[in-house]
């Protein structure tokens, strides 16, 4: 676990460094859970918001966008079921006075017994070499398998005990696995009781006359209610779907994890219309689909895993997430749900409006169902960021810190350095970045010793350096350096565009979907 908190720790630590993520109102200390993303992470978050978009409306004809407002009536979320049900179970301890969610402590419990595993299979995969069969190993190791069946033992148990909201039994599995504060030591727990997650504000100019609103916890129900407005509008038939990113805000107690769980979040999320009946199969679909889209990023296979939920929200037929590796284990990524038609009869019960598809060819009036897929889009931030650190020792006894992140979405693509600031090299150097800024976020950079500057964009995660020399006033050839194997070549001014486009191109990377 240390080397783990070691790596978190560099994550963050370079995030700010290096212009991704800030404290939010840091200089009056800032707000717990809140972040700001600076001039690098502006960038990275918008490139990951694209490629999502991409991938999920402009390559699909059958889907559509939409940007619904973050206040809406509050029979909504009466409607949606926020209102009532949305709640964590949450558990203080009398000695620190600090909050945590019971789940999460649970949870956490189980990740370190997750953790002896992962070292034994290291020590088994180091002992066996090429003949390591993992598979086999995590089927038949009896200290492996005792430590699993005791994870879905606890797990199984707290999963029977919220959904029965028996909240006594939580803090009995608690007490019983003697979990402790973790700031303290301390197993002085007070009863687990449920809180609710909305952020509470009022719309009117007098005290008065106010409405009470809630900010939206999810941009989903933006979506149902719109339903019917896009199907028509659009003439859009059945199965289609409705794409939407933004911001949600919940106010939840919240674990040291920067920005893997905040107040104010953004989702990307897709809501997908289907016949009654077929939902099962575009469940699978969606399942498959999106986890090629992760794939085509190259950030391992093997960092990625479906977790499918035993205990299902009431109105889902089916639901799983996609698990991602993060410095500190396996956690959601993004969620596949098969919610059946819960939404849309929900919203028809409480507006007393049909929101009903008619099927031509069925020749009746339906209530569609719904397959949602849901990502958090911070969550891909952290996760893209996270896998891409990595600290490299070279054949010169040095290290180099170099952000690997893939091409496509690098906030910065290529920095044009000119070897010296003098001889009319800046002035090359300046015309290449004129042609390229129409098409590639690219950067000028004069300053230090080229290997330096070298170090600073691999540091910075951008894909290439092209250095201007004394021989390209002759032959109008500039070198071209690739961050990830530091290879150079010597190219034509005029093939840099094509070169560059050929790597960071969005259709180069979906095309490996």
């Amino acid at each position: 676990m240390a080397n783990q908190d070691d790596q978190f720790k560099k994550v963050i630590s370079h995030a700010k460094e290096y212009g991704y993520v800030f404290q939010s109102s840091e200089i009056y200390d800032g707000l717990s859970a809140v972040y700001d993303y600076a001039q690098n992470g502006v960038e990275l978050k918008k490139n990951i918001r694209d490629y999502w978009w991409k991938a999920m409306v402009q390559m699909h004809e059958n889907i559509v966008g939409l940007d619904a407002a973050i206040f809406m009536h509050p029979t909504t979320w009466k409607a949606s079921g926020h209102v009532d049900a949305f709640n964590d179970p949450l558990i203080d301890n009398k000695d620190s006075k600090k909050r945590y969610r019971a789940d999460v402590l649970i949870e956490d419990y189980c990740a370190k017994i997750e953790a002896k595993i992962d070292k034994e299979v290291a020590k088994a995969a180091k002992r066996f070499g090429d003949a390591f069969n993992k598979e086999e190993f995590l089927s038949t190791n009896g200290r492996v398998v005792g430590y699993q069946e005791k994870i879905d033992g606890i797990l199984a148990r707290m999963g029977k005990s919220l959904g029965e909201e028996n909240l006594a039994d939580v803090k009995a599995l608690i007490e019983e696995l003697e979990i402790a504060d973790p700031l303290t030591g301390s197993r002085n727990w007070t009863d687990v009781k449920q809180f609710n997650l909305m952020f509470g504000t009022k719309l009117g100019a007098s005290a008065d006359s106010a409405m009470d609103l809630y900010l939206r916890p999810e941009t989903a129900q933006g979506i149902f209610v719109n339903f019917l407005n896009v199907q028509k509008t659009g003439r859009m038939k059945i199965p289609f779907g409705i794409a939407q990113t933004g911001k949600a805000f919940r106010n939840e107690i919240v674990a040291r994890q920067f920005i893997f769980r905040m107040r104010e979040f953004e989702q990307m999320e897709m809501q997908f219309f289907v016949k009654p009946g077929t939902q099962k199969e575009w469940y699978e679909e969606w399942k498959q689909t999106r986890l090629k889209w992760h794939l085509s990023l190259g950030m391992g296979a093997d960092n990625y895993r479906f977790h499918d939920h035993d205990k299902l929200a009431h109105y889902a037929d089916a639901a799983a997430d996609i698990e991602f590796k993060f410095p500190f284990g396996f956690k959601e990524l993004e969620g596949i749900h098969s919610r059946t038609d819960f939404d849309l009869s929900q919203h028809e019960k409480h507006s007393g409006k049909k929101l009903q598809y008619f099927d031509h060819e069925e020749n009746k009036s339906y209530v569609p169902y719904v397959v949602e897929t849901s990502i958090g889009l911070d969550r891909m931030f952290l996760a893209v960021f996270s896998n891409s650190l990595v600290e490299e020792e070279l054949e010169n006894n040095t290290t180099r810190t170099v952000l690997k992140l893939p091409a496509v979405l690098a906030p910065v693509k290529a920095a044009i350095l000119p070897l010296v600031k003098k001889d009319g090299l800046p002035e090359v150097a300046r015309k290449i970045v004129e042609e390229l800024k129409w098409d590639f976020n690219v950067v000028y950079d004069e300053k230090d010793a080229v290997g330096r500057r070298y170090r600073r964009q691999d540091a910075n995660g951008t894909p290439f350096c092209i250095t201007v020399d004394h021989d390209t006033l002759e032959d109008n050839m500039v070198t071209i350096r690739h961050r990830d194997t530091m290879e150079q070549t010597r190219v034509k001014i005029e093939d840099l565009h094509d070169i560059i486009k050929q790597e960071v191109d969005v259709r180069t990377w979906l095309m490996k979907m």
